[in-house]
């Protein structure tokens, strides 16, 4: 078994992308491994109970299998920049919007963005109350540069990825609507370098493929195409 941990991940996915990002904000390294979700490889799915990324396995044989569930572990492990102590609220508050988001504003996402798999749905209204969501948290960044204060925390970056899959179903309406502290906001993510490292593409994973390493001092995947 691997002295590091193991992390199944999709580069496009929102769940994995959250994953990622707080592995790199607390230095650890693991083992990554690129799945291609429309031809899972039989190791991944003999790990995932679920079938879904990401999905990690420590070192001692423990799977973790929920998004949210690696990020609080990685950051358990090591938080250096306090993503799990915010300046203003608690843990608890964070985690409550983080379910807001993964509960009724995901439903609505998807319901949008894959609207010919909801035929009772509607596609129009479906956006309006996701964007209803977002002016929530529009009013939040309005007052601080994040959502709990003047530094970044787990809530920030476990809904970053979600927003900017709402952001980019229709970029140019999204670009035009009037929230300007939430457009900022994706604006500065999109452009940093943590965004940048956790999106480096990575070759599908394979058997018997080399060790592709990312996090710890580097904060990179060691091989990118």
């Amino acid at each position: 078994m691997s002295e590091l941990p193991i992390l199944y991940s999709f580069r496009r996915c929102p769940y994995a992308m959250r994953a990622r990002l707080a592995i790199r904000a607390s230095g650890l390294q693991v083992e990554i491994r690129e799945i291609l979700l429309r031809d899972k490889a039989p190791e991944f799915l003999e790990t995932s109970p679920s079938g879904t990324v990401p999905c990690l396995r420590t070192p001692e044989g423990s799977i973790i299998d929920e998004s949210l569930d690696v990020m609080l572990w990685a950051l358990g492990e090591r938080d250096p920049d306090g993503w799990l102590t915010p300046e203003f609220g608690t843990l608890d508050e964070m985690l409550g919007l983080v379910a807001r988001i993964d509960g009724r504003f995901k439903r609505h996402l998807d319901r949008y963005k894959y609207d010919t798999r909801y035929p009772e749905a509607n596609c129009g209204q479906e956006r309006a109350a996701a964007a209803g969501i977002l002016l929530e948290l529009n009013d939040h960044l309005a007052k601080a540069p994040w959502l709990y204060g003047q530094r970044a925390s787990l809530a920030d970056f476990a809904i970053l990825p979600f927003v900017r899959q709402f952001a980019n179903v229709d970029r140019d309406w999204f670009d035009r609507e009037n929230w300007p502290s939430l457009a900022r906001w994706l604006r500065d993510f999109e452009a940093s370098a943590a965004f940048a490292e956790v999106m480096a593409k990575l070759k599908v994973w394979q058997a018997g493929d080399a060790p592709v390493f990312f996090g710890g001092p580097s904060a990179g995947p060691s091989q990118i195409l």
